[in-house]
């Protein structure tokens, strides 16, 4: 999915930079206008592709061939995620890890769906299984920290796990994507502020 993404918007200040960037797992897709966000007051900023109809037939058709398919299940988890059919996308990534309980992308996709169906407590527990096949994860960090600030309304958790993923991977993405979010944080809420972040759009990813 073009979860290389976010989308997200603290109170619409920041991470206009990360518009339409929700982060997901996946490695090479284009982001959708966006990422994330990792979820947040996610305003999506293009239309949901139509859903590839075809492309789905030909996954059923392959996943029908072999039970053991774990990959054929996440593409079509990410091709439902795409067209925002989030119930249907959370499906196919359950089902993925049923065969594979330690693939880590297809948890943090499965909990960014979660996210965009406004259940981010579930997000959250999600993600922390993912953290618990990888720990140092920085996609699923990352997409914590989003739920945390935009579903949660937790600043502090949210800044907290953003300096993780820096500290951990400072030349990565995603903790380009980190430091922006910490700034954007700063400025939109300095010390001795008050305001939080607006909650997100449910079911309105811009992935």
């Amino acid at each position: 999915m073009p979860k290389e993404s976010v989308v997200f918007g603290l109170a619409g200040v920041f991470f206009g930079i990360l518009v339409g960037w929700m982060i997901g797992s996946q490695q090479a897709r284009t982001p959708a206008a966006t990422t994330s966000a990792p979820p947040a007051a996610a305003q999506q900023a293009q239309t949901a592709p139509p859903f590839d109809q075809s492309r789905a037939t030909a996954l059923e058709a392959t996943i029908a061939k072999n039970a053991s398919d774990v990959e054929s299940r996440v593409q079509l988890g990410d091709l439902y995620f795409d067209a925002e059919r989030f119930a249907d996308a959370t499906r196919w990534y359950e089902d993925a890890l049923k065969i594979n309980p330690t693939h880590v992308n297809a948890s943090t996709d499965l909990g960014i769906a979660y996210y965009y169906m406004n259940q981010p407590d579930r997000a959250l527990q999600q993600f922390e299984r993912s953290l618990s096949i990888d720990p140092k994860h920085t996609k699923t960090l990352l997409n914590i920290g989003i739920v945390r600030a935009f579903g949660k309304q937790d600043l502090e958790g949210a800044a907290k796990v953003w300096q993780e993923v820096i500290d951990l991977a400072p030349s990565s993405p995603e903790a380009g994507m980190a430091r922006q979010a910490l700034q954007g944080l700063r400025s939109a809420h300095p010390p001795g502020g008050s305001s939080s972040p607006a909650g997100p759009a449910p079911n309105q990813p811009g992935k």
